[in-house]
């Protein structure tokens, strides 16, 4: 079982992603409480081969495990392309996991 868990799909010209980041999501004062190191996702790039198709910074507030979607149009894409998503958090690791997209 991988650190994620990734859905593409492409619908009409627009190709739509779900993806569940398995992760802890130590917010401050959670890590305080728990006498740890507060840890969580601060940045997440999404590509198709060379292309970024999502770039985010991301905060503390998200859960634990956090859930996220976006969409964008499949133009120059092609069948058998892959989606990779990356996420990198406080402590610096960073995890990358794709997923081939249907519907291309």
């Amino acid at each position: 079982m991988g650190n994620m868990k990734i859905k593409a799909k492409v619908k009409g010209d627009v190709v739509g992603v779900k993806v569940l980041a398995k992760h802890d999501m130590l917010t401050y004062d959670q890590a305080k409480a728990k006498g740890k190191e507060a840890n969580f996702i601060t940045h997440i790039t999404a590509k198709v081969g060379d292309k970024i198709v999502y770039d985010v910074s991301t905060s503390q507030f998200w859960s634990k495990n956090p859930q996220f979607k976006f969409k964008f149009k499949k133009d120059g894409f092609k069948d058998g392309d892959k989606i990779a998503i990356t996420w990198t958090d406080l402590s610096g690791k960073t995890v990358t996991e794709d997923k081939k997209i249907k519907g291309l």
